[in-house]
């Protein structure tokens, strides 16, 4: 596949799948969440090897490195070989999910769990699914002193 020399940004975040569209990809260079050495830029960057970009994309946050520059868009295992993902496993979307929260079980047939296991099931939870509490205090008080 031949290399071009120059290459804008969002054009390539969108050849290496990054975001699906060309405009998405555009529009988020407009709106700061791409960025390099911490400085926004905008979608007309020149692309370089070498280069480390901050993507923000919805939660997701990915660090890239660019390894080769990609004019048109492949398939997702050619394209993963035109850039290297430094993005910490903590701040991937799969290690935040559901799936590698400890689960709590009951063994089946013990039946309903009494006040005291409640209680203990409760306290291993320590607040975990509970919503925070509603704040009280708001500063608009119309009490007489």
């Amino acid at each position: 596949m031949p290399e071009k020399e120059k290459l804008r940004i969002d054009k390539y975040l969108w050849a290496i799948r990054i975001f699906k569209t060309r405009t998405l990809a555009s529009e988020a260079c407009k709106a700061g969440r791409v960025k390099i050495n911490g400085q926004t830029i905008k979608a007309s960057h020149e692309v370089k090897v070498g280069e480390t970009y901050n993507i923000s994309k919805g939660l997701e946050r990915k660090i890239i490195t660019v390894i080769g520059l990609l004019e048109n868009r492949v398939d997702a295992k050619k394209a993963v070989e035109f850039y290297s993902d430094l993005t910490p496993v903590e701040n991937t979307p799969s290690f935040k999910s559901m799936f590698n929260m400890p689960m709590l079980r009951r063994d089946r047939g013990t039946g309903r769990p009494t006040k005291r296991d409640r209680r203990e099931i409760d306290d291993l939870q320590d607040g975990y699914f509970t919503p925070p509490p509603p704040q009280t205090g708001t500063g608009n008080d119309d009490t007489e002193e």
